[in-house]
């Protein structure tokens, strides 16, 4: 077996606020006398069944985190230690997901909050060896009128390297909002040469995934596992060459599927789509980016070939620069090439 740490790869699903460290979110929350939910504390992971009362207090869960980062330094903090984390699991490429509105008021608006982040993962990406580019969110609770600012703001930052926004997203409860009204703020991004990665098919099935890709062409899906419930739309995914970003903790922990076994990552595997792992919000559901290969390890029986493929597909789907990804493919092979350690030297 050989160390998934040391395995080159990239990182596409990661929340902001969702990424940071048990230990970070108790210290800024002693700080400012606010007294959190033990569940965000405890670090075991949520588990919350799949319907509006479920994701209800997902979300009161990831507000209250939220609510204690105020301030320059707090983003700062967060952007860096969620880079220094992804380097030490070994992704050379992190693109970190956020909505500016949310940490606005402290900074004086969406667009120096925005700057903070991508100044910082600049900096980040500089003294740690990994590039971290940025994905601007936009949210289904909102207006979709404020889904166009946010993307303006987005192509503002348009680049692809470290520190520069890459991607326009859409996230939160996908039961909410008129996916179609949000279809000319993806239209801005898509001007501007950002990649369209909006949120489908998690806790809604293959036709929310459909009216997804017809309304928002995305270039990655967030999530889409349930794609798998439907070959025929399965295939179009494919023979689009839109990548899914497969959160295998997240779907668990939200309810989608019962056990880890459940997630269909081998079907999608199998069916030719294009895979990229990801944690989502290791704050909530207890699990970094490492665990999610090693479920695909241990769980759905992925050889470290296989592994291998799904992080090359990882690179490839990302908004890293050719030289970056032929550097980390390089880094793949020769991951591949080394010899597997014994299973108990890796436990030790």
């Amino acid at each position: 077996m050989r160390d998934l740490a040391l395995l080159p790869k990239a990182h596409l699903h990661l929340h902001f606020t969702g990424s940071m460290r048990v230990p970070t979110l108790a210290e800024l929350a002693a700080d400012r006398g606010v007294r959190l939910p033990a569940t965000l504390l405890d670090g075991e992971g949520l588990r919350v069944p799949a319907d509006e009362r479920g994701w209800f207090r997902f979300q009161r869960l990831y507000d209250a985190a939220r609510a204690c980062v105020r301030g320059e330094a707090d983003l700062r903090r967060i952007v860096r230690e969620a880079a220094t984390d992804d380097a030490a699991e070994g992704s050379g490429r992190l693109e970190i997901q956020v909505d500016p509105t949310s940490y606005a008021p402290p900074v004086g608006g969406i667009t120096p909050a925005l700057e903070i982040v991508l100044d910082e993962a600049r900096a980040a990406g500089a003294d740690l060896g990994i590039e971290v580019g940025v994905i601007v969110a936009a949210s289904r609770m909102r207006h979709p009128l404020d889904a166009r600012i946010l993307a303006r703001l987005a192509a503002r930052h348009a680049g692809d390297g470290s520190g520069e926004v890459v991607g326009f997203g859409l996230s939160n409860d996908e039961r909410r909002g008129e996916t179609p009204e949000f279809a000319p703020a993806f239209a801005i991004a898509r001007r501007a040469g950002l990649a369209s990665v909006p949120h489908g098919g998690e806790l809604l099935g293959p036709a929310h995934v459909e009216e997804v890709m017809e309304t928002l062409t995305p270039d990655r899906l967030g999530h889409g596992v349930r794609s798998a419930e439907d070959g025929a739309l399965l295939r179009r995914i494919v023979d689009r060459g839109i990548a899914l970003e497969v959160c295998p903790a997240s779907n668990v922990s939200l309810g989608v599927y019962r056990e880890p076994e459940d997630v269909p990552l081998r079907r999608l595997v199998d069916a030719g789509a294009v895979v990229a792992l990801g944690a989502d919000d290791p704050l909530l559901f207890g699990s970094r980016l490492v665990d999610q290969y090693t479920a695909a390890r241990e769980v759905h029986g992925f050889t470290d070939s296989e592994l291998a493929d799904l992080a090359r597909s990882s690179i490839r789907a990302s908004r890293a620069s050719d030289g970056t990804k032929a550097r980390l493919l390089a880094g793949v092979d020769a991951w591949l090439a080394t010899d597997p350690a014994p299973a108990d030297a890796l436990a030790g």
